[in-house]
């Protein structure tokens, strides 16, 4: 049952291994971002520089991935990132891991750099290294399309232009939209020469109580169709949020500057752009479109970061850049991020023509879109952007005053946290930076839960107000817990307990999923242990590389500028009450003061097969 092979790839001495992942190990942490963390921690000198050929680049699937059950497509791709310097990891959708499944493999532990460009050619239980010398230069859709050509009906991974010339917030791309956007990983695949992986199976997942499965599938998907949100999503995408958040005043808008941007963007009007809705392996949402410009998307993300933090109203516009960005193999959310900053810092004097080579402003579509091809090709001021939140050294210590980011990681989510009061505890302590999926708690402010649902979910004493600090530790430990399981089983947050909803599949469900395919019986405690053992082993790679409390923090503009508009006028974060909460977190994580773990802590987790 389960014996999916361990691929490990030594790019410098062209050399293949083929390997067991050691049972104890899977019951330890099932697959997915857990055991990537767990062998990045082994493999991974501290110091190390990203871009060396001792990084270590894994492509893991989750313990779920591939099988019947409903939206088990996903699969984890981590390194350490070339944007932070730090533990880099990104989750990513789509059809290429429950391939890589069929051909027999969990995961893929890539070291080394080749000499010149290659890739990867994964069939059943077999791994090949071939020239990608024809394939190097081609952006991500091209490259997908010949390679299927050449070999036939292959799944792809990939790194565009922006991954080849390293550019630090470069991603991974799989089919048309799907991408493991965060943390540069698409530049560490450039830094190894490694333009792509190409799978094919054949082989199928063997199941140890089929009939059971078969049962507890259908009964599954009968309750996750029957919930309002999962009918929503599939109508217009996550592109609802962006009304929700704009409504409230909670909408990144010019680099935060504002906190509310035009209803030109709501999803009904993306809604006129898009030719219909798609689906990832095994999905039953069907969350993502297919628009009318000759891409996928744009996700909320896209709209918030593309549209309300550049200035920009028109909703084709928001859409032409995020195929622009796939196409590239840009990180959406580090484009728009790392783009609004460098417009606030000309606005305001901090850079000049010196840097930026013409004038820099909110709104400017076609500016946008010019700097996104720069970046990817690191020509003149794209060459200086394409180095992300680094560039704190290069534009002075005063322009870190307006960067949105934690960790050197520029904020994924286009809500501005400084009105809730649990997303910003989130992405400040998220491993990866400052960072949403992580711990996102979105039952915060799009549900007014009754009082006993939410001390259910969460444990007493968590007040619904989104604004209070009152015991949000509880409602981030318990989001980061959970979404690190679901990451390791392989199945998308959005039908996860807490994420988009008080329902859907909680441990309780995922203990009857687990039973089915191995056999195992786990208790939903083991559950809870196996979150907190990858929320430990990810803390500390990074501990190991500096981080500490200081670092669980937030953009200044957060604590010192309330928000100006909407609902959530006059809300800012107040730097007493974050540390008390940052404190009360640590505690209920077991963590030092300071934010390491604790040595013991440390000596267990290490002791690990």
């Amino acid at each position: 049952m389960f014996k999916g092979k361990l691929g490990i790839i030594d790019l410098s001495k062209n050399k293949v291994t083929i390997k067991k992942t050691p049972e104890s190990l899977k019951k330890l942490f099932f697959g997915g971002r857990g055991l990537n963390s767990y062998y990045l921690y082994k493999m991974i000198k501290p110091g190390i520089d990203p871009f060396s050929p001792e990084n270590v680049l894994i492509f893991g699937t989750g313990f779920l991935t591939g099988t019947l059950v409903p939206n088990s497509s996903r699969f984890n791709v981590s390194a350490k990132s070339p944007e932070t310097g730090i533990l880099g990891d990104s989750n990513c959708g789509g059809y290429f891991a429950a391939e890589m499944r069929y051909a027999g493999f969990d995961r893929l532990i890539i070291y080394g750099k080749a000499k010149k460009p290659c890739y990867l050619y994964v069939t059943d239980n077999k791994i090949e290294i071939k020239d990608a010398g024809d394939y190097w230069g081609m952006d991500t859709t091209d490259v997908q399309q010949i390679l299927r050509k050449d070999l036939g009906h292959v799944e792809v991974a990939c790194c565009g232009m922006a991954g080849e010339n390293l550019v630090r917030f470069a991603c991974v791309r799989t089919g048309v939209k799907n991408a493991a956007g965060r943390c540069g990983l698409g530049a560490v695949m450039g830094s190894k020469h490694l333009k792509a992986i190409a799978v094919k199976g054949t082989q199928g997942i063997q199941i140890k109580h089929p009939e059971e499965m078969l049962e507890t599938v259908e009964q599954l998907k009968e309750y996750i169709m029957n919930s309002k949100i999962t009918s929503i999503l599939g109508s217009v995408g996550t592109p609802l949020l962006y009304e929700v958040s704009n409504t409230l005043g909670a909408i990144r808008t010019k680099n935060s500057q504002l906190n509310a941007w035009s209803e030109s963007l709501n999803a009904e009007e993306i809604e006129k752009h898009v030719e219909k809705m798609i689906s990832c392996s095994s999905c039953i949402v069907h969350c993502r479109h297919r628009n009318m410009l000759g891409g996928e998307g744009p996700e909320y993300t896209a709209v918030g970061l593309l549209g309300a933090n550049l200035g920009i109203e028109d909703p084709a516009e928001v859409i032409e850049l995020n195929n622009v960005c796939n196409e590239l193999g840009l990180d959406i959310s580090s484009s728009g991020t790392i783009l609004a900053w460098a417009f606030e810092l000309y606005e305001k004097g901090i850079i000049d023509k010196k840097f930026t080579e013409e004038e820099l402003g909110f709104g400017n579509f076609e500016l946008a879109k010019k700097l996104l091809y720069k970046i990817s090709r690191r020509e003149g001021f794209g060459d200086i952007l394409a180095e992300s939140t680094k560039n704190i050294v290069r534009f002075g210590e005063k322009s870190k005053d307006y960067l949105i980011a934690v960790k050197g990681l520029p904020q994924s989510d286009p809500h501005d946290c400084r009105y809730i009061k649990a997303f910003a505890l989130g992405i400040a302590t998220s491993s990866r930076g400052a960072d949403h999926l992580r711990s996102r708690p979105t039952l915060e402010i799009f549900l007014r839960l009754p009082q006993e649902v939410k001390d259910r979910i969460y444990g007493k004493g968590v007040p619904n107000d989104p604004t209070s600090y009152t015991a949000k530790e509880k409602t981030v430990y318990f989001s980061d817990n959970i979404f690190a399981v679901i990451d390791n089983l392989g199945i998308c947050k959005f039908i996860c307990h807490g994420f988009n909803s008080p329902h859907f599949v909680d441990y309780t469900w995922m203990k009857k999923l687990i039973h089915c395919a191995s056999g195992w019986t786990v208790k939903e405690k083991d559950l809870e242990d196996v979150g907190k053992r990858v929320i430990d082993i990810e803390r500390m790679f990074n501990n190991r590389e500096g981080i500490s409390r200081k670092d669980d923090t937030l953009p200044k503009r957060y604590f010192d500028d309330p928000m100006p508009l909407n609902l959530s006028k006059g809300h800012h974060i107040d730097r007493k009450e974050f540390d008390k909460l940052l404190t009360r977190y640590y505690k209920i994580r077991g963590w030092t003061n300071d934010g390491q773990v604790k040595k013991e802590r440390v000596i267990e987790l290490e002791a690990l097969v």
